[in-house]
């Protein structure tokens, strides 16, 4: 029989499901029935409890059962009959103010359906591709950073006064209009000067003070500050400094190589396999961005209406991540936490909308993940480990995983499409703004 499809909205559809009476009324029979032979009831010895008494019991739900299995039943058909992608769960509700056939029960199902998708002109579409190198001041960034993870400090003479690179151990506590405040008073804070651990105005005062001496100064909290009860207020300040250590940082030799666990203790190794850990982090960074470029460049030329549905349900997965993130973080009833789902559907709609315009130039194009390009991406995840293998086969062993790196592959894939099409102007960029260390 045909089915008719009505049309309320954009995406949104509906059709009228008809099911027999007696259909129901013989398989909410048979399901009472055989669940009289386990139910238990006082009075009576288990599988021999009246029918009349099962029925009363459990006919309401047994019934609810029934009609929502046979009315899914109906739908998944006639949908199939329609040839329908329906997106999303259906809406089912009684039909009202229509009279059935005799022995007939209407239903109504409300649905989305999903959007015909025609993929824009990419060569109208502009993007900017960056290019980065490793330079040498980036590997002597790094070679900073593991000479400082093994630094080691030395008490300073009393008469010594605090600088730049020292950790200062002291009391301070802090007054707003003479009265003090939440996490404005600690005793053996320690702090590095010149690391940016505290407010540049703070280290500003603590520059130059020796062991044992004391100092009261004014400071203004910024306007942004992350404590919104003292943010843009002006504090007065009593510190006194207890301790000043020299950090003493060790010579970048043989003897550092060394301790670092390389197979070659040489400062030229060192540098190797800096530079060879960096370019494998500049090349994903630089991936990444230019395909978050291509992407929206994407979005730009495809424009279609996106189930509401789909929204709703990748709204309430970023809700739950993000409970599971201050669960995680060691937030006290994260699961009750109030967390507006309105914040996130913009954010919701983008996935979506993008999952089904990615989906579509991947089914037109063979853009699908090749089993050679996962077995590369898995091996160059890899190498940043100590022992790759390991996790070569830690990646193959779970479905999951592997669902991950294929479709990070997958976008890959979309993005060097695009960028294949497009109007492209590349850019080199310094190897500080990509790691986004500038300033």
């Amino acid at each position: 029989m045909a089915v008719t499809v009505e049309t309320l909205d954009k995406l949104e559809r509906r059709i009228t499901l008809s099911l027999a009476a007696d259909v129901l009324k013989n398989e909410v029979d048979a399901r009472l029935k055989k669940l009289a032979r386990t139910v238990k009831a006082d009075g009576f010895r288990p599988g021999k409890v009246p029918m009349n008494v099962v029925a009363q019991r459990y006919g309401y739900s047994v019934q609810y059962e029934v009609v929502n299995d046979k009315v899914g039943e109906a739908f998944a058909q006639a949908a199939a009959e329609a040839q329908l992608r329906v997106a999303g769960m259906p809406r089912i509700s009684e039909k009202e103010g229509a009279v059935a056939e005799d022995g007939k029960l209407l239903f109504d199902a409300t649905f989305e359906v999903y959007p015909q998708i025609t993929i824009g002109d990419l060569t109208s579409a502009e993007i900017e591709r960056v290019t980065a190198d490793v330079n040498d001041a980036a590997i002597d960034r790094t070679v900073e950073i593991l000479r400082k993870q093994r630094r080691t400090f030395a008490q300073r003479p009393q008469a010594e006064a605090a600088s730049e690179g020292d950790r200062v151990t002291i009391d301070f506590e802090g007054k707003i209009d003479g009265v003090p405040f939440e996490g404005g008073k600690a005793e053996g804070y320690q702090f590095l000067l010149g690391e940016g651990q505290m407010l540049e105005a703070f280290e500003k005062a603590v520059r130059g003070m020796k062991t044992g001496e004391s100092k009261t100064f004014p400071l203004k909290f910024p306007d942004d500050y992350h404590g919104k009860d003292v943010a843009g207020k002006e504090a007065d300040f009593l510190v006194t400094v207890k301790k000043i250590e020299a950090q003493n940082l060790p010579e970048v030799n043989e003897e550092f190589v060394a301790s670092l666990g390389l197979a070659e203790s040489t400062v030229e190794a060192l540098r190797a396999d800096i530079k060879k850990n960096l370019e494998r982090e500049v090349k994903f960074r630089v991936a990444a961005r230019n395909k978050a470029a291509a992407m929206d460049a994407l979005l730009k030329v495809t424009q279609f209406d996106v189930p509401k549905s789909l929204v709703e349900a990748e709204t309430a997965r970023l809700v739950e991540g993000a409970r599971a993130d201050l669960k995680a973080r060691g937030i006290k009833d994260a699961d009750k936490a109030p967390i507006p789902a309105e914040m996130f559907t913009p954010q919701a709609e983008r996935r979506v909308r993008l999952g089904l315009i990615v989906g579509e130039l991947v089914r037109n194009n063979n853009l699908q993940a090749k089993p050679e390009q996962l077995h590369d991406h898995i091996q160059e995840l890899a190498q940043s480990y100590e022992q790759p293998q390991q996790v070569v086969a830690w990646y193959m062993s779970d479905r999951q995983r592997m669902a991950e790196v294929e479709a990070v592959v997958i976008e890959g894939n979309v993005a060097d499409f695009i960028l294949s099409k497009a109007k492209v102007t590349d850019k080199s960029v310094g190897f500080e703004e990509l790691m986004g260390q500038q300033g």
